[in-house]
């Protein structure tokens, strides 16, 4: 009976040990998905199709051509400099961060905007720039390629 009640003990630890590490994983594997969701709380945007991408650019109010300019894979930094520093404000001004992507290649897709305040529209000196890693957009932004332009996040009224 004594070894019976060992092995029992023994059992019983061994499953809450299991049930322990459980929790924790779950507990862990839910912090790291609400650290990387947007900071305004909304879930990632999808950007995997054209029509995603065209539509969560029209959200914004943007019109854009529907063909790219361009579209390439590019390498975000394991260690940020003052340059993608300064980028990431932007992309935390608008609900995303590019922290969690350092050390990863994502793909950039760049629009040529066809309705920015100011410009005419045959013009394509401002661009939309949207960062789609696996299918999801995580970041981005509207930008002026003209001598001494602008860049700002994807809200127009917001900056």
């Amino acid at each position: 009976m004594f070894c019976f009640s060992l092995k029992s003990a023994r059992y019983r630890f061994f499953m809450v040990l299991c049930g322990v590490l459980l929790i924790l994983l779950t507990v862990f594997a839910v912090k790291e998905f609400a650290r990387n969701l947007p900071a305004n709380g909304n879930v990632f945007p999808r950007g995997a199709t054209q029509e995603e991408r065209l539509q969560y650019l029209a959200q914004f109010g943007w019109t854009v051509q529907e063909e790219p300019v361009s579209v390439q894979e590019i390498f975000i930094p394991a260690q940020f400099g003052d340059v993608y520093n300064n980028y990431n404000a932007i992309q935390l001004a608008q609900g995303f961060d590019l922290l969690p992507y350092a050390g990863r290649s994502v793909k950039k897709w760049v629009y040529a905007v066809t309705n920015y305040p100011g410009y005419a529209q045959s013009e394509a000196y401002v661009q939309a720039t949207l960062l789609v890693c696996q299918g999801i957009i995580i970041g981005g932004d509207i930008c002026s390629v003209e001598l001494n332009g602008f860049m700002h996040g994807f809200d127009y009224l917001a900056n």
